[in-house]
């Protein structure tokens, strides 16, 4: 654990030794050479200072306006104008915009019942609406307001332009100029005169630190920088201007009589011991540079620095991006170099500490990817697919594919043979009739050919598109209708075009979603009759047991009404147990869920049994049942339990809802195969019309639900019949109430 340490830190100390190194030499190269020059007036610094001081003097004083004369300055133009009045659009438009803005809180009021603040919102869209009018009609508000805003830009520019004004007279303490313009004679000067002979005795060695003169052969005359001092205000400030053209000629010096605490002056003196610190550092650099480049041979640190379990991680990486990671921290280490002596020169301890700190962890991080990528450069051929997994390689991949998708296009663009060399044809002529007018004005002899190909081709063709275009709007108009759930007349079928069939298709389309909107709103409205229907059948049975419970709780009953009530709870309690059951059928059966047990059953022989079943009821009941058919047995395929479950609920519904001594019919008939059970009665109850609806769940002849039945029997018998992959039918003619059943019969019974 000790060596392992010790190793470490010895890595730590040759990074920081060979950071300060190479931080030391590279300063020296990177540096603009200020510190190589003879003094400070010589350096870049200063001669921004120079720049500077020309821009504040164009400023404030070549240029300089007060506010109240750039204020009496100010014109409007026709043109501004016109770009305010019609900023929001024309007059038509901003009605509109301000109609839209009031009109949903106008709406909101009154459906608040606040007609008071209906009438306020009103009231300003009126006010709105006459104000932009009345601009539309006058210039004058229009321009006044142009004004306005022109004198409000002017203070905002000023107040900028004044912020600068405390550095600008911290200038004018420093620098002493001369400053004349050679074409208008006009004098810049922060002298007391302006006599040319009394500025020489005024600016001269003995009372200046420097002078720069002009014109000089190095320099030539002085050219200030028309570039605004103040930005952003171009479009806004009729700006001063000058002619940019203008050379000044005079002088600028740094007076001997500026106070110490100047920035200029604090610059100028700290100059000399900036250099001192530089060349001590830049030496000091080099030899720490030498110094670890022989260390890291002896002790072998390169190799010490990757360490081999990070390389891994590092291969994963695609070779593009771990190049440009390599080339990222390369940048940011020579950036924290620069940054590292512009603070040494500033001689802050804690700033050296911590750029040295970010230097060293980014030339170890920088040394650690290089050496990786130099490592799988070596090995980079061995590698499968690297190049294919390298972002450059998947954005190609992506542009191939986008050059496939654009070739499947222009093959689509032919699925349809006649509309794509239509089209083809007639971007064609198109372009031909376009190099055709150019060659007009290139040789007015090609007219002769361009007037007869305009009359034969151009126009003909110019009337075929107009109409084919309108055909089309013509579609997309019913197109787009359709799926806002318009429906507008059908569209015509002109010709046999490729915009014909798309009519055709279009209006087929409306037919179906006519069709499916009235199939979901019966849905919906059975869906609605279904919950009522439920909760009714369910309630009634619950609400009875609850009731008789209630009252069994009273200990004054005699025995028989106890009796008499424990019945009534009995028979409500196995009525709800059948629905219940019914429901649950039901469920089972619409799902699907349900396996059935087939077997070789005597359809008439099964229908017996039923009726059987029913012969006390049938007794009592009003309804005189008529039973044919055939004498032989008539076999077939069927889960027998099931099949009877059809036979009951049929002949229970017929004596439920048969008209008081009327005949019921029972038919069994075999033909082509099959069997088929005819069930007939006279209904007592006035049947829908739309008898598929007898089929919902929960469904009654009787709509007032006064009978026993749960409404399941004929959904459940359809279901049963379904599976079996037979067929049951209801007919209704006016009260004569029909079910037919057929079902495969076997061949050799």
């Amino acid at each position: 654990m000790d060596t392992k340490w010790k190793n470490r830190l010895k890595i730590i100390a040759w990074l920081v030794l060979f950071a300060f190194g190479v931080s030391g030499v590279l300063s020296a190269l990177i540096n603009d050479n200020d510190y190589h020059q003879k003094s400070y007036f010589n350096t870049s610094q200063f001669q921004k200072k120079i720049d500077n001081l020309t821009r504040y003097i164009h400023a404030f004083e070549v240029t300089y306006q007060s506010k109240e004369e750039m204020k009496e300055a100010i014109t409007v133009t026709e043109d501004e104008i016109e770009v305010e009045r019609y900023k929001y659009g024309n007059l038509t438009e901003q009605i509109m915009n301000i109609e839209q803005q009031y009109q949903s809180r106008i709406e909101e009021a009154k459906a608040n019942d606040n007609q008071d603040i209906a009438d306020i919102y009103i009231k300003e869209r009126d006010q709105k609406i006459d104000e932009v009018t009345k601009d539309f009609e006058s210039d004058e508000k229009i321009k006044n307001a142009i004004i306005k805003e022109k004198k409000e830009n002017i203070d905002d520019y000023i107040h900028d332009l004044e912020n600068y004004r405390e550095e600008y007279e911290s200038y004018q303490e420093a620098f002493v100029y001369y400053l004349k313009n050679t074409k208008t004679g006009e004098i810049y000067t922060n002298l007391s005169t302006t006599d040319r002979r009394s500025v020489d005795q005024e600016i001269n060695d003995e009372s200046m630190y420097f002078i720069q003169s002009y014109p000089t052969k190095k320099r030539g005359y002085l050219a200030m920088n028309e570039e605004p001092l103040i930005g952003g205000y171009e479009e806004l400030v009729n700006l001063p201007q000058t002619n940019s053209n203008d050379l000044y000629e005079g002088k600028i010096g740094v007076s001997k009589d500026a106070t110490f605490t100047n920035s200029i002056m604090l610059d100028y003196h700290s100059y000399d011991s900036q250099r001192i610190v530089f060349w001590i550092y830049t030496l000091g650099g080099l030899l720490a540079l030498i110094a670890s480049v022989i260390l890291g041979k002896k002790m072998e640190i390169i190799v010490q620095v990757a360490p081999p379990e990070w390389k891994r991680k590092y291969d994963k990486l695609p070779v593009d991006v771990a190049l440009l990671l390599l080339g990222i921290f390369v940048l940011s280490t020579i950036a924290l170099i620069e940054n590292s002596t512009y603070n040494y020169f500033n001689i802050d301890l804690d700033d050296i500490i911590i750029n040295l700190v970010f230097l060293t962890l980014f030339i170890a991080l920088t040394m650690m990817q290089a050496i990786y990528f130099y490592t799988r450069l070596r090995t980079i051929s061995a590698e499968k697919g690297v190049w294919q997994k390298t972002i450059i390689g998947r954005v190609l991949k992506r542009i191939r594919n986008f050059f496939v998708k654009l070739v499947n296009t222009f093959r689509n663009a032919f699925l349809n043979r006649r509309v794509g060399t239509q089209v083809f044809i007639l971007l064609t002529i198109v372009f031909l009739f376009g190099i055709l007018t150019a060659l007009i004005f290139m040789d007015e002899d090609f007219l002769a050919l361009y007037i007869p190909a305009v009359l034969i081709i151009g126009i003909p063709l110019f009337i075929l598109i107009i109409k084919r275009t309108g055909y089309f709007n013509q579609i997309l108009s019913n197109a787009g209708a359709l799926a806002n759930g318009e429906f507008k007349p059908d569209l015509p079928i002109i010709g046999k075009s490729i915009l014909a069939k798309l009519a055709g298709d279009i209006n087929q389309m409306k037919s179906g979603v006519k069709s499916s909107q009235k199939a979901q709103a019966k849905s919906e409205r059975l869906k609605t009759e279904l919950i009522t229907n439920v909760s009714h059948d369910l309630r009634t049975p619950l609400t009875s047991i609850i009731t008789y419970s209630e009252l069994l709780k009273n200990p004054e009953l005699t025995e028989d009404e106890r009796t008499s009530y424990l019945e009534i709870i009995d028979r409500k309690s196995k009525r709800l147990k059948v629905l219940i059951d019914d429901l649950f059928e039901a469920s089972k059966m619409a799902s699907g869920a349900v396996e059935l047990a087939k077997s070789k059953v005597d359809i008439v022989q099964l229908l017996q049994q039923s009726l059987a079943e029913y012969n006390e009821t049938m007794e009592d009941s009003h309804v005189q049942f008529r039973v044919s058919n055939p004498d032989n047995p008539v076999y077939a395929m069927v889960d027998g339990q099931k099949l009877w479950r059809v036979f009951d609920n049929i002949i229970g519904n017929i004596l439920k809802y048969s008209l008081e001594n009327s005949r019921a019919y029972i038919n069994v008939i075999e033909k082509n195969h099959k069997v088929k059970i005819t069930f007939k009665n006279i209904s007592k109850y006035e049947l829908s019309e739309n008898i598929d609806e007898l089929f919902e769940r929960f469904k009654r002849g009787d709509e007032s639900r006064h009978t026993d039945g749960s409404g399941l029997g004929l959904a459940i018998a359809k279901s049963i019949i379904d599976l079996h992959e037979g067929t049951l039918d209801i007919d209704v003619d006016g009260d004569l109430f029909k079910v037919t059943v057929i079902l495969d019969i076997l061949e050799n019974g």
